[in-house]
This record gives structure tokens, C-alpha cells and sequence, in this order.
């Protein structure tokens, strides 16, 4: 039998190839970990630690709102270099934590970028050295347009690291990332304007759910402009502007394109080891997280069209448990529940409404809106809007969805039960906590 010098390479030190270095380590094996940039990755680094921390921050703003009523008169002051420093401060705890972690597994770290010199070999930095198995877990980075004037446009990481606050910001996009920094740099006192190429925010989501978000984040002052694509972007003696593809200018301080994400396949030379990827980047993987070459794998955002933190670690943890263990379970993609950290929150869970009507010949929803208990006697006016959708033949919920606060923590309560196959006849059974707004949900 041919010797490597590890059991196990793990290309790539986000969540996912934390996880299936540190398990990998944890079971004995011999584990090199390969990672140029800080351990973390996008979530912990560059995504959705520190974007969450902001989302604290400009969640005060609403609060402040609501606490007159309560009988608190607040005067309070926001500084923004506070927020930032206590976020780079926190970053860099989780940083060490996660260093403390591969330590503790006997994971040999390298510090380096990464690459392939053969099926089996990687290079990274001046080291070379081979691998019986390899896991390509390089993530993703934020994709920006070929335009003119692209420089002067910043993208999400470097939204993470702004020094002060602009006083207006034009951010171009309809996705996730887009509504969620609109929402938190809204709420700190910044003057947005959302434009989006397409008819409606946060395409793929339920249409009654993306209407309603939609509506309310222009209740919540944000300036939204759909049907609009920027063709170019333009720097001015005072401030920057954006060109539209029929010739009118959206002005502003700061530029942020929010216009999707892109795998970190280049740069690795699967090329030169027959290991395929799509048009996209994405690198090809079979169901056991195989790529073309049987023996090295891929996890994470570097190949799923579902790039969400916990999917990454999950696919991580059950190749190793595969490789080295001898289980045989494998991913399950089916009721992933997802948050949006926008203002007001957005949970998901399962089929849209649309989704539903093209694979089950009879399905019917049941909505409630509301206004949430805590903002009833103040003068903020959010609404909160609650979703099920139902196969009537078998009565089991395809799909829920929460748009309002918390919904976050509420959806993933509801998943587990969706995972077992929830109905709607066991919902009704089930008696709510009241008064929440959780409980609309087993009222439906």
C-alpha cells in the first residue's frame, strides 16, 4: 500500500473545514489543515458573526423606539467606532478559539495558500506533502460585475470594516445580504437606497413573504428601487454616481454591491487533476461529497448551491464520520431551515407556496398578520407576518414562514418537528405559550 503523510488534507479553514479537520484529528487520524487567511472563515470572519453583532447594534435603534411607551425616556448616543472595535475584539476571541480547537485535535496547521501538484499531493507555502484523502473547503467570496467604476464600489467584507458611517449608501442587490445591511445601516441613521435589476426583493423566497418584507422595509425608511440595473458607477469632487442601464444617476456617499457570492475554486489546479467543476465555479460532487477524483472531496460553499454555515460543518463532519468511522449516513438537504437577519427578521423553513403548487395538486395556506405584543403600545408599526403551507391530501406542512422578530429562533424549533414529518392537524393539537407570537403558529 502506498504511505501519505496524512490521513487526511483539509484545504480551506472555515466552519466546514474546521469541523472535518478537528473530528478527523479527534478520531486519531493524522490531519494537515491548509488556511492563508484567518481560521473562521466567512461566517465567523467575514459574515455572519460579525454582521449579526450589527444587527445588535442597529436593533437598539427600534428598541429605544418602543421603551417610551414603557415609560423609559432614553437619550442615547451611537458610536459607531465602538461597535466596530468591540467586533473586531470579539472576532479575534473566536479566532483563538478556533485555533485552540485543531490544536487540541493534533491538527498540523499551515498557514498557507494551497494548491495541487497531483491527485495527491498539495503545495502550500514552501511545504509539499500528500494526503490518502483530501477535503476542498475554500467557501466563497462576494462576485462583483465587470462595470466601469467597480473600484469605487465596496463589497460585504469591506462593509464589515467601514471606519465611519457614510451618510447615504446606494447598495445594489435583492438577496439576503442586501436587505440585511440595508436594514442595520438603515437603522444607524444612513440613508439608503435598495436597487435591485428584479421586480421584487428576495427572489426564491414565498412571493406573499417577499411582499411583505418588502413593504416593510420601506415602512422602515428604506428608499427601494426594483427594475433598475447599474451599468456603471461614477466619482465625483462629493460624492458617488451611479449610472442606471437607461441612463439616470442614483447619488450617494458609498457604493455597496451586494450582487452574490462565488466559489474559491481557482487558484487550486483541479484542472490538472481531472477534477470538474460547473459554469459557475462550483466544484462537481456526488451525494457522498465526492468529487470526479473518488478520493478527494468537497463541503461547503466551494460546492452547494445551499451556502449556509451549518451545512457546511454537517457535510464536514458526516464525510469524516464516513471516511473513518464507518457510518453510511449521509446529508439531507430536504427542510433546511434559514434566517435572514433583516429588519424585520425572516425564517424560513420548507416549501414556498409556489414551490408546493408544482409538486402537490392540493395545497392551501394559512397566514395570520399581526402586530407583535412588544410594539402594541408604542409608536413603532411593524407587523409580523406567519405562513403555513399544507398538502391537504396527506395534511402535512410543507413549508413555514415567519417574517417579524425572532423569527429566527422560532423557525428552528418548527424544523425539527418538520423533519418528523409534521402535520397541521398536530400543530392544532399542540397548545400555544401565550403571549407570544409563536403561538399564531399552532393557531393557523
Amino acid at each position: 500500500m502506498k504511505s501519505f503523510d496524512y490521513d487526511l488534507i483539509v484545504i480551506g479553514g472555515g466552519s466546514g473545514g474546521v469541523r472535518a479537520a478537528r473530528i478527523a484529528g479527534g478520531y486519531g487520524k493524522k490531519v494537515a489543515l491548509c488556511e492563508a487567511d484567518q481560521l473562521g472563515g466567512t461566517c465567523v470572519i467575514r459574515g455572519c458573526v460579525p454582521k449579526k453583532l450589527m444587527v445588535y447594534a442597529a436593533s437598539y435603534q427600534k428598541m429605544f423606539k418602543a421603551a417610551k411607551a414603557f415609560g423609559w425616556d432614553i437619550n442615547a448616543e451611537f458610536d459607531f467606532r465602538t461597535l466596530q472595535n468591540n467586533k473586531d475584539r470579539e472576532i479575534k476571541r473566536l479566532n483563538t478559539i478556533y485555533h485552540g480547537l485543531i490544536d487540541n485535535a493534533g491538527v498540523d496547521l499551515f498557514p498557507h495558500h494551497a494548491s495541487f501538484i497531483d491527485q495527491h499531493t498539495i503545495k502550500a507555502g514552501d511545504k509539499t506533502f500528500s494526503g490518502e484523502h483530501i477535503i476542498i473547503a475554500t467557501g466563497g467570496t462576494p462576485h462583483m460585475p465587470d462595470i466601469p467604476g467597480i473600484e469605487y464600489v465596496i463589497n460585504s467584507n469591506q462593509a464589515l470594516e467601514l471606519k465611519a458611517l457614510p451618510q447615504s449608501m446606494v447598495i445594489y442587490g435583492g438577496g439576503y445580504i442586501a436587505v440585511e445591511f440595508a436594514g442595520i445601516f438603515n437603522a444607524l441613521g444612513v440613508a439608503v437606497k435598495l436597487v435591485y435589476r428584479g421586480p421584487q426583493l428576495l427572489r426564491g423566497f414565498d412571493d406573499q413573504v417577499a411582499q411583505f418584507a418588502q413593504q416593510s422595509f420601506v415602512d422602515s425608511g428604506i428608499q427601494v428601487i426594483t427594475q433598475t440595473s447599474i451599468s456603471a458607477v461614477e466619482k465625483t469632487a462629493r460624492e458617488y454616481q451611479c449610472i442606471t442601464e437607461n441612463g439616470d444617476t442614483i447619488a450617494a456617499d458609498c457604493v455597496f454591491f451586494a450582487t452574490g457570492r462565488k466559489p474559491n475554486s481557482q487558484g487550486l489546479n483541479l484542472d490538472k487533476i481531472d477534477v470538474k467543476t460547473q459554469s459557475d465555479g462550483r466544484i462537481q460532487v456526488d451525494k457522498k461529497q465526492a468529487t470526479t477524483v473518488g478520493h478527494i472531496y468537497a463541503v461547503g460553499d466551494v460546492s452547494n448551491a445551499d451556502q449556509l454555515t451549518p451545512v457546511a460543518i454537517k457535510e464536514g463532519h458526516l464525510l469524516v464520520d464516513r471516511l473513518f468511522k464507518g457510518s453510511h449516513r449521509l446529508m439531507e438537504y430536504d427542510n433546511i431551515p434559514s434566517t435572514v437577519f433583516s429588519m424585520p427578521e425572516i425564517g424560513r423553513c420548507g416549501l414556498t407556496e409556489a414551490e408546493a403548487c408544482e409538486h402537490y395538486s392540493q395545497v392551501k395556506c394559512y397566514t395570520s398578520e399581526f402586530r407583535a405584543m412588544k410594539f402594541a403600545m408604542s409608536e413603532v408599526q411593524e407587523k409580523t407576518l406567519m405562513k403555513i403551507v399544507v398538502c391537504e391530501d396527506s395534511d402535512r406542512v410543507l413549508g413555514i414562514h415567519v417574517v417579524g422578530a425572532d423569527a429566527g429562533e422560532i423557525i428552528q424549533g418548527f424544523a425539527v418537528a418538520m423533519k418528523q414529518g409534521l402535520t397541521r392537524s398536530q400543530l392544532q393539537k399542540t397548545i400555544g405559550i401565550h403571549p407570544t407570537s409563536a403561538e399564531e403558529l399552532v393557531t393557523l
